[in-house]
């Protein structure tokens, strides 16, 4: 079961709005169950539900226990716009890896054109909930790869050709990794970010380099 965002309010937490008719309907729960809960400020809960429907689940709070499910490091995914369903998967797995932010954009190359943002919070939201984490990622699009890094953190441009393995660049801490479409990277586009790194010399698809590199850049940070 995925652990949902709670409210709490002193001894107790609550769960509304949509979580809360999934918990009602889909997922049965009844008054006298005992479910697992986030509280954002960085508590798992364990609540015993004494109320039950589809506006409104609560309980009373009887354990608590410290939750750390956030990185250290900020790592935001820039990705050029995929096809919907290579690029709601990156958002999927990349939010339970623990990406920060992400930003989508048109490349030259792009195939999949337009933005979808209320399902896209909406997958990360699941998925935030899925991997227990304390906050859900925010996405936001861009027009260009120059707009997406004009105001990024540390962007670095992942080239399979480039010198600078990803593993080995564990400076800085907080970064935004920019993944290209599955046509790659035109000339023009690689030269507007000055730091390259590589994940080796296989060809991998945008979706696996996405969550590869993430998976990477976190670890060497952890």
């Amino acid at each position: 079961m995925p652990s949902f965002f709670a409210k709490r309010e002193g001894g107790r937490a609550v769960i509304e709005g949509g979580d809360a008719r999934h918990l009602a309907r889909s997922l049965r729960a009844r008054v006298g169950e005992e479910i697992e809960v986030i509280d954002p400020a960085g508590s798992l809960l364990t609540l015993k539900l004494d109320v039950v429907s589809v506006d409104r689940v609560e309980g009373a709070i009887v354990a608590e226990r410290e939750h750390r499910a956030e990185p250290s490091a900020r790592i935001t995914v820039a990705i050029a716009n995929l096809p919907a369903s290579a690029l709601e998967l990156v958002l999927s797995r990349c939010t339970e890896v623990g990406a920060s932010a992400f930003t989508v954009f048109q490349a030259e190359r792009s195939v999949a054109r337009g933005a979808r943002l209320e399902r896209w919070a909406t997958i990360c939201r699941e998925a935030s909930m899925l991997a227990g984490r304390l906050r859900v990622p925010e996405v936001a699009v861009a027009g260009t790869l120059r707009d997406a890094v004009e105001h990024a953190e540390n962007p670095v441009l992942l080239l399979r050709s480039a010198n600078t393995r990803l593993v080995d660049l564990v400076t800085p801490r907080d970064l935004t990794l920019c993944i290209g479409p599955e046509g790659g990277w035109t000339k023009a586009e690689a030269e507007q970010v000055s730091a390259h790194a590589t994940l080796g010399p296989r060809n991998l698809q945008a979706g696996t380099a996405a969550i590869v590199a993430l998976g990477v850049a976190l670890a060497a940070r952890e």
